[in-house]
C-alpha cells in the first residue's frame, strides 16, 4: 500500500484509475452493502404498463443525467465522474440482487457520484429496480418518449450566477 501511495499521481477524475484503485473501489462498495440488503426481494417484480411508464419517466427525470436513458452511463456527467456510473444493462448490475439495487438507490454509495434517493417511496424505488431489470430490453419508442422527461439543465436555476 505504501509503495502504491508513493507512486500515486493524484486522484483526478480525468485519470484512468490504476488496477489497485479499481480493486479498492469495488471492495469498498461491496463492504458497504449490509448483508441483509442482498436478501431483500422485490414485492413489485412485474410492473403494469402504467407503473412501467411512471418508472421510465422517473428514471429519465432523476437517473438519466448520470446513467443515460438507456442505462449505459455514456453521458457528459457520467463520463466525467470517477468512478464512472456503471452500465446498468451489463452483468455487473443485472447480476446484483434486487435488494442490493434497492439499497443502492435508497442509500447511495459514499465517495462516488451515486446520491441517496431516500425521499422516494419504497414502492417507487422498487419500481425503479424493476425498470433497471427492463433496461436491456428497452425499445426505441420507449427511449424517444423518455427524452421528454430528461432535465433541461443539471443545475437548478437559482444556483446559476450571472457574471
Amino acid at each position: 500500500m505504501a509503495l502504491w501511495a508513493r507512486g500515486a499521481r493524484g486522484f483526478s477524475a480525468r485519470a484512468q484509475p490504476t488496477g489497485m484503485e479499481a480493486w479498492m473501489a469495488h471492495m469498498m462498495r461491496d463492504m458497504a452493502m449490509p448483508a441483509g440488503a442482498n436478501r431483500r426481494t422485490n414485492p413489485y417484480p412485474r410492473l403494469t404498463a402504467a407503473q412501467m411508464k411512471f418508472a421510465s419517466e422517473h428514471f429519465a427525470a432523476h437517473c438519466a443525467v448520470c446513467h443515460a436513458n438507456n442505462g449505459d452511463g455514456r453521458v457528459m456527467l457520467g463520463l466525467n465522474m470517477y468512478p464512472h456510473p456503471p452500465d446498468l444493462r451489463a452483468p455487473g448490475t443485472q447480476g446484483k440482487s434486487d435488494g442490493a439495487l434497492f439499497y443502492t438507490i435508497r442509500n447511495g454509495i459514499r465517495m462516488s457520484g451515486m446520491p441517496a434517493w431516500g425521499d422516494d417511496t419504497p414502492k417507487e424505488t422498487w419500481e425503479l429496480v424493476d425498470f433497471i431489470r427492463h433496461l436491456p430490453r428497452l425499445t426505441a419508442a420507449q427511449l424517444r418518449r423518455m427524452r421528454a422527461y430528461n432535465p433541461k439543465t443539471i443545475f437548478p436555476e437559482p444556483l446559476m450566477m450571472s457574471h
